[in-house]
């Protein structure tokens, strides 16, 4: 990992080529929001500098703030968001108050491919990026925004899905076959949380993804877009040319019931294998045991460990480690636990980016959640070149 003044970065080079890079960048926690937004560019364009980046190389940007219906005009109109035809970033912009103290932060991901890499703008929430012969979709800020009285959580969720399952039916491909992860906020977990499961459930059954079949890994957390009447707001990552075996879902029933077995419908962590390297999509991750129960109540670094240690078990399912995790979200139901866990975490994982923010998780129970990817070096020349 590379640490710069308020910027950690952490890269993953193949052995075929192409090298994947993924960025924590965090504001000064002093000044108004124009002067931290400002800085927090500053540091972007900085850290693309250091390890010598061009700005055309970001895939996917996720934009964590403090008070998104106030704040996101200005975000739109900055450099994190704007965009030229040639080289579109697929952009999300959540509130989740980051809480070190400052109002604004950044995750970015960019790829280096060894032949051209190639992006689509399919529409304002689909950008497709090729390379290395394989279609990767990133959608983002899939909302409604009814002018209507509310929607329910439930009618939202069916909404937002059918837009997803619509672009990829274009791309012929399908939310079976192709979509490997989803992010889902809820503007209140602990009101809308059970209509968007049950909203999900029902889908998915239509959509042939069952216990039989397999789910999707998928994170269910607090947060809000810009839009003041979406109560539900999406993204998502999908693989359109993905060949048979190539995708394989994780877990440790020594650690971790299936998320079924309490009727919520998620994977607990996705692999996906290319010839020189895995991609482990790991889901929100709590304190929790394998017959499904909350462990540690009320003591938030004691279920911080246990979620680490869930996480660390799905990835040796996977042949990998808490070593090739390359970023780490924290959500916190307390911001007051900010200072403890942000302390045992910088002992735990010194080496590994991390940004905490606010987001009660979907039982009031856990205090902490956890989620990221990993990349790990594999052999598998059977599998498609993740780039060329």
């Amino acid at each position: 990992m590379t640490t710069l003044n308020g910027v950690s970065i952490k890269k993953f080079s193949g052995a075929n080529g192409g090298t994947e890079y993924f960025f924590i960048i965090e504001a000064p926690v002093t000044g108004d929001f124009n002067s931290q937004l400002q800085s927090l560019e500053n540091r972007y364009a900085e850290a693309l500098q250091s390890v010598a980046l061009m700005p055309d190389s970001a895939i996917f940007r996720r934009i964590f703030v403090s008070d998104v219906l106030n704040q996101a005009p200005t975000v739109e109109r900055s450099s994190l968001v704007q965009e030229t035809p040639q080289h579109p970033v697929a952009v999300s912009i959540i509130e989740q108050q980051p809480l070190r103290g400052e109002k604004i932060a950044l995750f970015a991901y960019h790829v280096i491919t060894p032949s051209p890499c190639v992006k689509h703008r399919l529409s304002p929430q689909h950008l497709l990026v090729e390379f290395g012969g394989q279609r990767h979709l990133w959608s983002t800020q899939l909302y409604v925004d009814s002018a209507e009285s509310r929607l329910s959580a439930e009618t939202q969720t069916h909404e937002i899905f059918d837009n997803l399952i619509g672009v990829l039916a274009k791309e012929r491909a399908t939310l079976l076959d192709n979509c490997l992860r989803t992010w889902i906020y809820l503007k209140d977990v602990d009101v809308f949380y059970h209509g968007m499961v049950k909203a999900r459930n029902d889908l998915f059954t239509q959509h042939n993804l069952t216990k039989d079949s397999h789910y999707i890994a998928s994170t269910g957390i607090e947060g809000a877009c810009a839009s003041p009447n979406s109560l539900v707001t999406m993204d998502a990552y999908s693989v359109l040319d993905l060949v048979p075996k190539q995708v394989s879902h994780l877990n440790d029933f020594n650690k971790l019931c299936l998320a079924h077995d309490y009727e919520v419908a998620f994977e607990r962590a996705t692999r996906v294998d290319y010839a020189d390297r895995s991609h482990y999509f790991i889901s929100g991750t709590a304190s929790i045991d394998n017959t499904g129960n909350v462990v540690h109540l009320m003591d938030v670094i004691a279920q911080l460990d246990r979620a680490l240690e869930n996480v660390e078990a799905l990835l040796v399912a996977g042949d990998a480690n808490l070593n090739d995790m390359m970023y780490l979200f924290v959500y916190l139901r307390d911001a007051t636990d900010y200072p403890a866990v942000s302390a045992h975490l910088s002992k735990r994982l010194p080496n590994l980016p991390t940004l905490i923010v606010h987001g009660p998780v979907c039982r009031p129970e856990w205090l902490i959640e956890i989620e990221g990817v990993a990349v790990a070096t594999q052999s598998h020349p059977d599998m498609p070149l993740f780039c060329n």
